[in-house]
């Protein structure tokens, strides 16, 4: 046909289609287009890595070292309790605040005519006041155990600790009493507070620890305890909180099975 004769004749080839934009030749292999894939990413910098670790990112892990009414309601109310009754006792008459501690005391006397209710009731005051390291020890040791095993067994081991340690400290005196050892006044020996708890839970959450730190903390508390007893200021109490420490780690079969389950 006219105006077809002498043209050249192109043969158009797949290799010559137009690569899309994405699909840019790899240098050195022309004409085979650049492999889709997952692109490479690039190594975090020390740099980054901090600004992750900002202070509002780690403010979370701070505020779980104390008590929350969610993460972890007991000792949230019980705290709330304490505070009141640290309160009343700073700021309420004081011969008011003899006769509640009077009333509230585990001696051997009211230990025999009503014994549940001065078990609970000695629980509800800080010997010492609110600024006492047994204070914040409760808050700082029964949070992080009730956010390991839970409110009702952390209650078990506070209630644990607390009730068999003052029975065996009182008990011994009443049998003294009864032989003739010690004088009739010992059966009204004030003695009330939260140490004997907070000490069984030192020994419990020990027990969740690493081995060095685990080691570290019954080393250091019970150094303490074992400093105050040798100061033979109130032995019955200071043997108390050495017993109470070895109830807390006798529980560690209980609370490692229990932090497994939680």
């Amino acid at each position: 046909m006219a105006g077809t004769e002498g043209a050249p004749h192109v043969h158009r080839s797949a290799s010559a289609a137009p690569t899309a934009p994405d699909e840019r030749a790899v240098p050195g292999l022309d004409g085979i287009p650049r492999q889709r894939g997952p692109q490479p990413v690039a190594p975090r910098t020390y740099e980054a890595s901090r600004a992750d670790a900002s202070p509002a990112r780690r403010r979370p892990r701070l505020w779980r070292l104390l008590p929350t009414p969610a993460g972890t309601p007991f000792t949230f109310g019980y705290a709330a309790v304490l505070a009141v009754t640290s309160l009343l006792t700073q700021y309420a008459d004081p011969s008011l605040i003899a006769t509640l501690h009077q009333h509230s005391s585990t001696d051997v006397a009211h230990l025999t005519q009503e014994p549940v209710l001065v078990l609970v009731a000695s629980a509800l005051w800080i010997a010492g006041g609110i600024a006492s390291p047994y204070a914040i020890g409760f808050l700082l040791v029964l949070t992080a155990l009730e956010r390991r095993i839970g409110a009702l067994r952390t209650a078990g081991v506070f209630l644990l600790g607390h009730v068999v340690a003052t029975l065996a400290t009182e008990v011994p005196v009443g049998f003294s009493v009864l032989a003739g050892h010690l004088p009739d006044s010992s059966l009204h020996r004030l003695d009330y507070g939260i140490s004997f708890g907070v000490a069984a839970s030192v020994g419990a959450l020990a027990g969740l620890f690493r081995p060095w730190l685990r080691c570290l903390v019954i080393a250091g508390f019970g150094g303490m305890l074992i400093d105050d007893l040798i100061a033979f200021t109130d032995p019955m109490t200071n043997w108390g909180h050495l017993l109470a420490l070895s109830i807390g780690v006798a529980t560690w079969p209980l609370v490692r099975r229990w932090r497994q389950s939680a």
